[in-house]
């Protein structure tokens, strides 16, 4: 049986962020769906019990939900969760690891770091 490609979901309120995300992990065999809030994506994994991406990236600020509460109600899904963010704050970082998140990235961030960060997510392995 041939073996699903993986598949990641990406929330970022910033569309072009989203989109360069969703077009390097494509260019390296990984499905990518992407989201603009936080509701959006708790909403379709809510509905859809099927839906179930292998590796989740948000962002830390956006309006509505936070990427924090979105990890929060993620909360013992088993879904690695990677950040994002173009602010760099400790206490923010902090509470991102603590809640179980995988890595914790500050844009921009290098593409080779990247993409190796979500694969190790992907393999079940720690980044930072």
């Amino acid at each position: 049986m041939e073996k699903l490609k993986p598949f990641v979901v990406v929330v970022d309120d910033d569309e072009s962020v989203s989109r360069a995300i969703k077009r390097l992990l494509r260019s390296i065999g990984i499905a990518a769906d992407t989201f603009a809030s936080g509701d959006g994506f708790l909403d379709m994994m809510a509905s859809v019990p099927s839906y179930r991406p292998d590796c989740v990236i948000l962002d830390v600020q956006m309006p509505g939900l936070s990427g924090l509460e979105v990890q929060r109600r993620l909360s013992g899904s088993g879904l690695p969760v990677i950040f994002i963010t173009a602010h760099d704050d400790v206490s923010v970082c902090e509470q991102a690891f603590a809640g179980g998140a995988v890595a914790y990235l500050r844009k921009p961030f290098n593409d080779e770091l990247f993409v190796r960060t979500v694969r190790a997510a992907l393999e079940g392995g720690e980044s930072s």
